[in-house]
């Protein structure tokens, strides 16, 4: 009686944690997945069952070696920053992978993956926000020491223009141009430097997203099919209207101009209520809580590998003609609502996904994920 109620607390432990655990025979079959693991791969016991970790786990994958050697040497390893690739999932995810022996008397291992992607992407979230920061400091430089000096330049070519001949108004009218452009750059880099308190107050997301849909529909998104997956019962967020508008419209019109060479591009908006996740900021005491989820989707060539974890850096761009500060500005400000934002993004298919906090009193937290940003 002790034994089958030791056996099923321990079960009951194993599927109550979160991160997935898998336990795998001799012949690497798969004997035993917890909810977790089934979440992880999209696929019940059932299923899961009927595969060898070697069907499961993509081709050449260190997690099969690892449990082979955990097998050889009956003593438990860890592999950190694996990527696990499966056939149950298109895209390969980064995570910390535990392996160790059931028992000594066989060959079983269980493994547990701890799945690093929030907590990196939360981590180069923090980074691209002290780099917006420095941003800060240029922009007030620019705009005193370099903005009336412009001003004058702009003066003096407009007089040019009406007294030189008229092979050489175009010359005049060049310098008038381009002192403008640089004036405009400088006033996009000034935003930076706006530490003015956000006003605000609970908002339905819903209601931005389909303000910025109607925008895009009569601007930037001709052409464009858009669609939606709202989960109705989200709460409200406590933001800024015009803020938060500026937000999905730059995101839209980024992807727009991704889709210019798509066949049937298509951009789609989704919400949903996530509540597992929590980050603990430095010099906050309160962790804060993130669980309202906002994804826009397009199905363009994706953002450059090379690129993508730098892509909320002041100045980094796929464009050729462009400044690099429009993802920049979106990450500032969600930054300033209490949200993070990140990009995950192949061919064919990219995400933005935004979290953000809650009005207060919205809803009663329960339990969180905590992600420990350092």
């Amino acid at each position: 009686m002790m034994d089958a109620l030791g056996l099923e607390t321990s079960t009951a432990i194993l599927q109550a944690l979160p991160q997935p655990i898998i336990v795998c025979g001799e012949q690497h079959q798969i004997v035993f997945v917890n909810y977790a693991a089934e979440a992880f791969f999209g696929a019940s016991m059932s299923v899961l069952a009927r595969q060898r970790l070697d069907d499961l786990i993509a081709f050449g994958s260190p997690i099969i070696s690892l449990v082979e050697t955990v097998m050889l040497r009956r003593a438990p390893m860890t592999e950190y920053r694996v990527r696990v690739g499966s056939s149950r999932f298109g895209d390969e995810r980064i995570a910390d992978v535990f392996a160790s022996p059931i028992s000594d008397t066989d060959g079983r291992v269980a493994l547990l993956i701890q799945e690093r992607t929030m907590a990196d992407k939360i981590d180069r979230q923090m980074v691209s926000r002290g780099a917006a920061r420095s941003v800060t400091g240029l922009a007030s430089m620019l705009a005193h020491e370099i903005k009336n000096p412009l001003s004058g330049i702009r003066g003096a070519a407009q007089l040019l223009e009406q007294s030189v001949a008229s092979d050489e108004v175009p010359l005049a009218r060049l310098i008038r141009e381009e002192t403008d452009r640089i004036v405009g750059l400088i006033d996009r880099v000034e935003v930076f430097g706006d530490e003015r308190p956000l006003e605000r107050e609970p908002i339905n997301i819903h209601v931005v997203l389909d303000r910025v849909k109607l925008l895009a529909r009569n601007g930037v998104g001709q052409g464009i099919a858009f669609s939606e997956e709202y989960d109705p019962s989200l709460p409200p967020v406590f933001g800024n209207r015009d803020q938060l508008i500026q937000i999905f419209l730059n995101l839209v019109k980024n992807a727009s101009e991704a889709l210019e060479r798509t066949q049937k591009p298509e951009i789609k908006f989704m919400t949903a209520f996530r509540p597992g996740i929590r980050i603990s900021v430095m010099g906050v005491s309160e962790r804060i809580s993130l669980p309202l989820e906002i994804v826009i989707e397009d199905n363009g060539p994706g953002v450059p590998p090379d690129i993508l974890p730098f892509l909320f850096d002041p100045f980094v761009t796929t464009k050729p003609n462009g400044s690099g500060l429009g993802l920049a500005l979106v990450a500032k400000i969600v930054g300033d609502h209490g949200g993070v934002i990140d990009c995950d993004s192949r061919p064919g298919r990219t995400r933005f996904r935004i979290l953000l906090p809650v009005a207060s009193g919205a809803f009663n937290m329960s339990s969180f994920e905590e992600v420990g940003v350092r």
